[in-house]
């Protein structure tokens, strides 16, 4: 493997060199480049390119740009500055064979119409202005005597439009022929040698003047008659305008005040729409106004709102997530403590409930065992039962009036006409508080046992002495 290695100072000068020849190359082609002004017509000749076959000498451009290659082609300018000819036709012959003088003045151009200015470029390339003048001049001479010997004097002098449109038509045609174009015709005044024209003017001038003299004297006639007519007409007509004129200042003045009128009703009318217009705009400005204000409020409200939102509503979300974490938290807990104090309260109620099962169990037992103790006799087997927890019933009852303390009882007492006392009387009914043994028997459905004394039908009541004095009861 082969390295070549470049010279960077030799690489430089190559790039200049190459920016170098495509400067000088631009530079060319613009030095090349030619526009053509609008007064102008760029005439491009050499090697010129053929139109629809048919070869050309050269090429015409008014206005544009054109590349001119170099060596095989080269270009000029025609000015299209338009050129006054003065042409001073003597002793021109007229069909009449009467020579006149036809002063006049010509305004021809180079044409800019297509053939017209390829003739120009052919026939008028590379000539002066004064040279073109002189060519123009000729042909002009030429043509006006021509258009002047197919002319009566009388023609070209009383009608100058068909004279000056015979000339501008031949002059024209053959001035397209070297190519230029006329642009104006003045012809300044006709005269002759002979006076003929003259002569015209003169018959033309006394017939004028006769026919003046002639229509004055029938305009003094007619002036002296219409005159009479006139004074009579006039009194007719002033009588008649005096009374139209009164007819006419009333109408007027009717006129005038329904004009008034009409103008006063505008005017109010004017005022009155401008008066609403004025309300209406106000209206208008003040509902805009409300309407702005009522905007302004309602963003306001809303900027507010989700001001309130953002610092109130989100701060209450966000404590109420709080609390209701807390709440979750401290529900919990009491479920937990609930749940914890049901298990407990049920495992107690559980003791409780096989204690209380376990002490029925064993009473059930006993009472079997009592049962069959009695000889399979139930209600014997109850007895038993009541007879042992007797000694419990009757201290049951003294407890029931042990606590009762009397500090001193007086009594007079005045006996009863059944000889009982009030003092027994209480002591009995404090004694009937205690149930009786015989009615606990009952209540149990047992009999008093025989040895603890039978029911008697009737109790003897004991005499109680009439007066107990300083008699103390104590427990």
């Amino acid at each position: 493997m082969y390295i070549l290695a470049v010279d960077p100072g030799s690489v430089i000068g190559i790039i200049v060199t190459v920016i170098v020849i495509i400067a000088m190359v631009l530079i060319f082609i613009v030095s090349r480049v030619r526009k053509c002004p609008s007064d102008k017509i760029l005439v491009i000749y050499g090697s010129v390119k053929a139109v629809d076959g048919v070869s050309q000498s050269a090429n015409c451009i008014h206005g544009g740009v054109k590349f001119i290659w170099p060596f095989i082609q080269a270009y000029q300018f025609l000015d299209l500055t338009p050129m006054s000819i003065q042409v001073d036709l003597a002793n021109a012959l007229s069909r009449q064979n009467i020579r006149i003088d036809v002063p006049s003045r010509f305004t021809v151009a180079i044409s800019t119409e297509q053939g017209v200015m390829q003739n120009a470029a052919e026939r008028l390339l590379g000539l002066q202005l004064t040279e073109i003048q002189e060519l123009a001049k000729d042909i002009i001479f030429g043509q006006l005597r021509l258009v002047v010997a197919t002319m009566d004097i009388e023609e070209i002098n009383t009608d100058r439009d068909k004279f000056l449109e015979a000339v501008s038509g031949n002059v024209e045609s053959e001035l397209k022929k070297i190519g230029l174009r006329l642009i104006n015709v003045n012809v300044t005044d006709i005269n002759d040698e002979s006076g003929y024209i003259e002569a015209l003017g003169k018959e033309a001038a006394a017939k004028a003047i006769n026919d003046a003299k002639k229509s004055v004297a029938e305009k003094n006639r007619d002036g002296s008659i219409g005159e009479a007519n006139a004074h009579r007409d006039q009194r007719v007509q002033v009588a008649s305008a005096n009374a139209t004129a009164v007819e006419g200042e009333n109408k007027s003045l009717a006129e005038i005040s329904k004009t008034d009128a009409d103008r006063r009703e505008i005017e109010a009318e004017s005022l009155r729409r401008a008066t609403v217009a004025e309300k209406t705009a106000e209206a208008k400005s003040r509902e805009q106004a409300y309407v702005a204000e009522q905007n302004a409020e309602l963003a306001r409200a809303a900027r507010e709102k989700a001001t309130l939102e953002a610092d109130v509503i989100v701060k209450a979300e966000i404590d109420k997530k709080q609390q209701e974490i807390a709440a979750e938290a401290a529900a919990e807990v009491l479920r937990r403590e609930a749940k914890g104090q049901a298990d407990a309260i049920f495992a107690k109620l559980d003791a409780e409930a096989r204690g209380s099962l376990e002490i029925l169990s064993k009473q059930a037992q006993g009472f079997e065992l009592l049962v069959k103790a009695a000889n399979e006799d139930a209600d014997k087997a109850i007895k038993l039962l009541i007879a042992d927890k007797l000694e419990n019933l009757v201290e049951i009852q003294v407890k029931a009036i042990q606590n009762l303390k009397f500090d001193k009882i007086t009594v007079w007492d005045s006996g009863s006409k059944d000889g009982s006392s009030s003092t027994a009387n209480f002591a009995q009914n404090l004694m009937k508080s205690i149930p009786p043994m015989n009615e606990l028997f009952n209540m149990a459905g047992m009999d008093l046992p025989k040895f603890l004394g039978e029911k008697k039908a009737d109790v003897e009541t004991k005499e109680i002495p009439n007066v107990v004095e300083d008699e103390e009861i104590k427990e």
